[in-house]
């Protein structure tokens, strides 16, 4: 049976230029020394973090809680911040990751990947709803496959939109390892569907 999922839905339309970058770091060097400018960083990108915890946790009330977290060792660390030619959100997502992987420590409970209903019916290319049922079971299940280790790649690859220096920045390994953990997911996926997905280049 023909499945295919776009994996071109997932991608965040949104992708800063070195312009971009750059602004927005003399924001960050205001905002460590400011409380004003990091309130528009904190209102720019508290939903985006809130969003990546949720996926990892499924739990709105740790998600909140996690989020908080994040911010509060933001604020506190902001003078150390060192760029290093990344969005900022790099920093945030790889503070954000290491905040979720010690929730899972403390709580001894296996690390889940959760999808929300509507992004996985917008995924699937099937006007027949009970074709497109099972196509979303099978999309399930191949996920919870993957080890986490890939599933997160995925995440931030698709959902959202990094590159793959930014997804070694964030994980803290290297830009191949990153590379490889991505293309070995979408094997994974390809053995099960058509891949619908724009050309990412090696960003």
């Amino acid at each position: 049976m023909n499945r295919t999922i776009n994996l071109n839905l997932l991608a965040s339309p949104y992708h800063m230029s070195d312009e971009q970058i750059q602004a927005e770091h003399e924001l960050i060097k205001k905002a460590q020394y400011n409380e004003a400018a990091f309130a528009i960083l904190y209102d720019r990108y508290f939903d985006g973090v809130f969003g990546f915890i949720f996926r990892r946790t499924d739990n709105e009330e740790a998600a909140g809680d996690i989020s908080s977290q994040v911010f509060l060792k933001v604020l506190q660390n902001l003078k150390k911040y060192q760029f290093m030619g990344l969005p900022f959100s790099a920093w945030l997502y790889r503070i954000a990751s290491n905040e979720v992987n010690k929730f899972y420590r403390k709580e001894k409970r296996k690390v889940i990947f959760s999808l929300e209903e509507e992004r996985i019916h917008d995924l699937i290319d099937d006007d027949d709803e009970e074709n497109k049922q099972h196509h979303i079971k099978v999309l399930v299940e191949c996920l919870n496959e993957m080890s986490t280790e890939v599933v997160e790649v995925l995440e931030l690859r698709f959902f959202e939109d990094k590159g793959f220096k930014e997804i070694a920045f964030i994980l803290e390994i290297s830009e191949s390892g990153a590379k490889m953990r991505t293309y070995r997911a979408l094997e994974k996926l390809k053995k099960n569907f058509n891949i619908k997905i724009k050309d990412h280049g090696e960003a």
